[in-house]
């Protein structure tokens, strides 16, 4: 059982059980629940609420309409606040100092001046791809777009095409990355709800966003048979970009000291380090015998933490020390990839304050006894509600985050295995993925930096996402089948 769960159910030997204080009927429970999320998306959509401020509204009001003693809300509050934060805070804050270090670092430029060059000019929509998968691993959707604006523009001055023709079929595989592997923050915060495993969800979710992006590049390349008009302000932008700025000689870094900007091996050795340190981990805890020693020595190599700690470390040594950045500009950009993710903390917070209300009034359950009754499959059922939620308020992580809240009772009572878990999670992620339009920033990113009006917009990069998410989607069924074959 997820241990947030466990610990509000069950509590401390000492602290009694939190209870409601009337026992509701099933009909009543659903009711609430319902009346709750449509007050949620009333909140951030009608109102302009932060998403933090509203998931918090709406989970306090759910648990006093659900019958939850007043004087005991603010112990789920913070109980939830803390089971949440002590799984996915210092994950998401590593992986953002990791992704700033290479940002800085001219890394992503070198990355795709590298696969440029070795695939040839005739072939720079599939190395931005290419590009686009190792740079999302790290970096966050809307900051590897726009680090990587110049080089598309560079490209798109030279072929004399528009920029959506390079940038469209990088940007799909890069939001299908930031929505279903770690350690990004939607991702993992659903794993935080649901008790998965971030090795198992590394794991699959990697395997499932290669064949994604041959599919963006295919999509994409179909998409820009059609020319778009491109906006007179993004054309001139375009227009200043020449051939020089393809490959840079050198990077202006930390201090202002003009040094080369990084090997591409050496960035991806960085992008590549904790993935690999989690997967053998992970893949020694599936083979080892718990009781073997070498099972510990295993869990603690694949932890998660300890493999962004050792990657924010070796950047350290091998981006800053090595390129004499000062300690005193270093530990900027380390300060400096904090502020960003403060408000995506506080989502994934309050959304672990949601599913724990859920939880102890017991909607949860009842939810979980409903979906039995109707015999909807829950894989399916998971990745329609974070499809949904995703259409109607834009945001990934709030989607992720309340539709693991939702179903969290039934992933807990449902007898699944960590492999079995870890798919449901995924799935979840891909359902978030679709339907992005203009109820999602990362929808005006793309829509204002490939220079789309709106309605192509919605024609090109809503249908891109709906199709990865789908396609997403049926791949995860497949690793369902699978592992439930496996019985892991």
């Amino acid at each position: 059982m997820n241990p947030l769960i466990n610990t509000l159910m069950v509590g401390a030997a000492d602290a009694p059980v939190i209870k409601p204080a009337v026992e509701l009927g099933t009909p009543l429970l659903l009711t609430i629940a319902a009346a709750g999320v449509a007050l949620l998306l009333l909140m951030i959509i009608r109102f302009k609420v932060q998403a933090f401020v509203a998931l918090l509204t709406v989970s306090i009001l759910v648990a006093v309409a659900a019958q939850i003693p007043l004087k005991d809300v603010f112990t789920v509050v913070s109980t939830g606040v803390g089971g949440t934060m002590g799984k996915v805070a210092l994950l998401i804050a590593l992986g953002a100092i990791l992704g700033r270090m290479i940002e800085v670092s001219g890394g992503v430029q070198s990355l795709a001046a590298h696969f440029t060059e070795k695939l040839g000019a005739k072939r720079v929509a599939v190395a931005l791809t290419a590009v686009g998968f190792l740079v999302a691993i790290p970096v966050f959707f809307e900051v590897g777009i726009i680090v990587l604006v110049p080089i598309v523009y560079a490209f798109s001055k030279i072929a004399n095409v528009n920029p959506v023709k390079f940038g469209l079929p990088m940007a799909g595989i890069m939001l299908a990355i930031h929505v279903a592997v770690p350690p990004h923050p939607g991702i993992v915060a659903g794993a935080g709800v649901l008790g998965a495993d971030i090795g198992l969800i590394a794991m699959i979710s990697l395997i499932i966003c290669v064949p994604l992006g041959f599919l963006s590049y295919w999509v994409a390349s179909i998409m820009n048979r059609k020319e778009y008009d491109l906006l007179p302000s993004v054309r001139a932008q375009v227009d200043e970009f020449g051939s020089d700025s393809l490959i840079r000689a050198g990077h202006v870094g930390p201090g202002h000291n003009a040094v080369a900007p990084p090997r591409p091996g050496l960035i991806i050795f960085l992008i590549a380090a904790p993935i690999v340190q989690i997967l053998l981990g992970t893949t020694g805890t599936l083979l080892i015998d718990k009781k073997d020693p070498l099972y510990g020595v295993a869990a603690f190599v694949g932890n998660p933490f300890l493999a962004l700690l050792v990657a924010v470390g070796l950047s350290f040594f091998l981006l800053a020390v090595r390129r004499n950045w000062s300690l005193k500009d270093t530990g900027e950009i380390f300060e400096g990839a904090l502020p960003p993710i403060a408000s995506i903390l506080m989502v994934v917070a309050a959304g672990g304050v949601f599913g724990g209300v859920l939880q102890v009034s017991g909607i949860g359950a009842a939810l979980s006894d409903t979906l039995d009754t109707l015999g909807v499959p829950l894989l399916l059922l998971a990745f329609i509600i974070s499809l949904a939620l995703r259409a109607a308020q834009g945001s990934a992580t709030v989607a992720i985050v309340t539709t693991t809240g939702l179903l969290s009772a039934a992933v807990a009572n449902g007898g699944y295995t960590p492999a079995q878990i870890a798919v449901i999670v995924i799935a979840i992620g891909f359902g978030s993925l679709g339907l992005s339009h203009v109820t999602d920033a990362g929808f005006w990113v793309v829509v204002r930096y490939y220079g789309l009006t709106v309605s192509d917009g919605l024609r090109t990069w809503t249908v891109l996402t709906t199709i990865l998410g789908l396609a997403g989607f049926i791949l995860t069924y497949l690793a369902w089948i699978l592992v439930g074959g496996l019985g892991v």
